[in-house]
């Protein structure tokens, strides 16, 4: 009679990896929420007015964003909402590992085009908060937003040579830092509306003017934030530190509850009460 084998029991460094996985896993699924919802509102709301013929209800939630006989800056608004929506969903079917496997060419074609839609969110950003005008928040906002757009353009040109030279190893965290770049403005909503509820109203900033430290902060931290957990992340997938792991996943965790939370918020506070109007 055989004795059935029993699995070693994995190291230190298995478990922390594999709760590593599981955090990531966690926060990507709060984050695919937060994001869907995101892209729901952005097509029903800029959708259902544009297609009534009242684009001007744009300025209900975006101060001068629609601008009378502006036809040439209109129109680059409105693609940028239309890419908007469209890269969200676009983003989260590429870090999709079944998908990858199952039709590697769509993830192929799915992923230029998001290269591209990305590249033109970026510059349309910094045409509508430089060239255009009306934005909101002030200089120190709009450097944030910049830099963002910047980080953008170059994390997509690295993503595309890399993928184009065969270097999937290589193209990987690039596509993960330019994922994490085009989510900014996201990020920035749900951080604001999370902060708000934590200190049940308006602190740090005049929400009349839009401007403060508190968004001043959150300007910057929208992207450099994500991408600061990012490379922890990476950095203890490649060199397997147990410690290292260990607080990616403690990170990671707290990372997904603010997520869900700050999503929760923003499609409470943010997102439901114009599409109910």
């Amino acid at each position: 009679m055989s004795v059935p084998a029993v699995a070693a029991p994995l190291s230190s460094a298995a478990r922390a990896q594999r709760l590593l996985r599981r955090s990531a896993a966690a926060w990507l699924a709060c984050a695919a929420l937060g994001q869907v919802l995101f892209a729901l509102y952005v097509a029903v709301f800029y959708g259902r007015a544009t297609l009534a013929g009242q684009p001007q209800r744009w300025n209900a939630v975006m101060p001068h964003g629609y601008q009378p006989g502006a036809t040439a800056f209109n129109a680059v608004l409105a693609v940028h909402l239309l890419l908007a929506a469209a890269i969200v969903i676009a983003g989260l079917m590429q870090l999709l590992p079944p998908l990858r496997r199952a039709a590697p060419a769509l993830h192929r074609w799915v992923g230029r085009g998001y290269v591209l839609a990305a590249a033109l969110l970026a510059l349309g950003g910094l045409s509508m908060v430089w060239i255009r005008g009306g934005a909101a928040g002030d200089t120190a906002q709009h450097l944030g937003t910049s830099l963002n757009a910047l980080l953008v353009l170059w994390f997509a040109a690295a993503a595309w040579w890399q993928a184009w030279q065969g270097r999937i190893g290589a193209h990987r965290p690039w596509a993960l830092r330019l994922f994490l770049a085009v989510s900014g403005v996201w990020f920035f909503r749900i951080g604001l509306m999370l902060w708000v509820v934590i200190n049940q109203g308006p602190a740090g900033f005049d929400p009349d003017r839009f401007t403060g430290p508190a968004l001043t902060t959150l300007a910057f931290a929208q992207t450099l934030l994500p991408l600061a957990l990012l490379e922890l992340y990476l950095r203890a997938q490649r060199q397997g530190t147990v410690w290292r792991a260990w607080l990616g996943s403690g990170l990671l965790g707290l990372a997904a509850l603010l997520t869900l939370a700050g999503s929760v918020a923003a499609a409470a506070l943010m997102w439901w009460p114009p599409l109910a109007s």
